[in-house]
C-alpha cells in the first residue's frame, strides 16, 4: 500500500524516488525440460543408472530443470505404438528410445520431436535412418553392435563354451525387424563354419517363452542362442530360469541377464552406451540437430560368465575361454 501510494505521487510531482527492485534467483527462472524414455523392456538398470548419472554432471537434474516420463512395455511390444502416442500428447523436448521397436513406435508418431535412439542394431538396414555419418531428420543415437558377424561371434563363443555340442536352439523375436534383418546374415554362415545344426523358434510374447524352451528341448537342442530383444531381457531371471529348469546352456547379448542365473553373455558395454547418449541428449537440448550428429558404434565389448550357473548345470568352461572373459560371476 505505501508503494502504491508514493508511485501515485511520483507521478503527480514527477520526481520518483530509487525504488528497489526485488533479486530474482536465477534458478526461479531457469528453463524445466521435458524428456520422454520408451523402453521395450523395463526403463530401469545400470545402463538407465549411466545415463541419469551422466545427465545430472551435464547440468541435467530431475526436479531443478528436469521432467523425464517413462513409459516401459516390459517386453510386450504391441504396446508400443500407444506408449509413444502418450508420450508425444506430453510435448516433449527430446524423446530417447531404447530398441528397435521403441524407436520406430517412437519416429511414427514424434513428428517433429528429436529422437536419441540407444541399442538399435542396424538403424540403417531397417529404414530409420539415411546413414551412420549423417543420419538425417530427427534421430541420431548409437548402435549395440558393428555389423559384420556378431551374432556370428555369440554362437561362436557358445561352442567355444560347450566342445562337443552340435545341436543349437535360436531364440528370436519374428517382431523385431532389425533381428530378423541381421540373423540371416551372420548365425547361420557362423553355424556352417563350425559345423553346427540351427534350431530356429520364434518367440513373439513373454507368454510363448515356456512353450519355446520346451519345443528346443523336443527338438533335442544342446544349447541356446538368445538374440537379443528386450521381450528376453525382462524380467533378467525369467528366460535364465526357463533355461535352467530345462538343463539348457545359453548366451545372452545383455550382462545383468547372465547376474541373473543365465550361463554367460555377450555384449557391448551398455553403461557405456547410455553415458555417451547423455552426451548427444544434452547436444540436442542446446541447439544441436539430431540429422547432423552421426550415430555412433559400441567401443567397448563384454564376455561374461556365471561359474555358478555352469556348475548348476555341470558344465566346465575351458581355460582357453576363460582367459577370453571379461567378468567371472561366482
Amino acid at each position: 500500500m505505501l508503494r502504491k501510494t508514493v508511485l501515485r505521487l511520483c507521478l503527480v510531482l514527477s520526481v520518483c524516488p530509487t525504488i528497489p527492485i526485488p533479486h530474482v534467483n536465477a534458478q526461479q527462472i531457469e528453463k524445466v525440460v521435458r524428456l520422454g524414455l520408451i523402453c521395450g523392456g523395463r526403463c530401469e538398470g545400470r545402463g538407465y543408472d549411466a545415463l541419469s548419472e551422466e545427465l545430472r554432471r551435464l547440468g541435467w537434474v530431475e526436479g531443478r530443470n528436469l521432467v523425464v516420463d517413462r513409459r516401459a512395455a516390459g517386453g510386450q511390444q504391441e504396446r508400443l505404438p500407444t506408449l509413444a502416442t502418450e508420450i508425444v500428447a506430453l510435448k516433449p523436448d527430446l524423446i530417447i528410445t531404447v530398441g528397435p521397436q521403441p524407436t520406430r513406435a517412437a519416429k511414427d508418431a514424434a513428428g517433429h520431436i528429436p529422437i536419441v535412439m540407444v541399442a538399435v542394431a542396424d538403424p540403417v538396414g531397417v529404414g530409420l535412418v539415411q546413414s551412420l555419418a549423417r543420419p538425417g531428420g530427427t534421430i541420431t543415437g548409437f548402435t549395440t553392435l558393428i555389423p559384420g558377424g556378431f551374432g556370428g561371434k555369440q554362437l561362436e563363443l557358445l561352442a567355444q563354451a560347450l566342445p562337443g555340442a552340435t545341436r543349437i536352439a535360436v531364440l528370436i523375436n519374428p517382431r523385431n525387424d532389425v533381428a530378423m534383418n541381421i540373423f540371416p546374415r551372420d548365425v547361420p554362415p557362423a553355424a556352417a563354419r563350425l559345423g553346427l545344426q540351427l534350431i530356429v523358434i520364434e518367440v513373439s510374447s513373454p507368454d510363448q517363452l515356456e512353450g519355446a524352451i520346451e519345443a528346443a528341448v523336443r527338438q533335442r537342442a544342446e544349447a541356446l542362442l538368445v538374440f537379443g530383444d528386450p521381450m528376453f531381457h525382462t524380467p533378467p531371471q525369467r528366460v535364465p530360469e526357463l533355461a535352467a529348469r530345462a538343463g539348457l546352456p545359453a548366451i545372452y547379448l545383455v550382462r545383468e541377464v547372465v547376474e541373473a542365473g543365465g550361463l554367460m553373455s555377450y555384449g557391448p558395454d551398455f553403461e557405456d552406451i547410455f553415458r555417451r547418449a547423455a552426451g548427444y541428449v544434452d547436444r540436442v537440448l542446446k541447439g544441436a540437430k539430431p540429422g547432423d550428429l552421426p550415430i555412433e558404434q559400441p567401443t567397448k565389448f563384454q564376455l561374461v560368465v556365471n561359474m555358478k550357473t555352469a556348475t548348476a548345470l555341470g558344465r566346465t568352461i575351458p581355460p582357453s575361454l576363460l582367459q577370453r572373459v571379461d567378468e567371472v560371476i561366482r
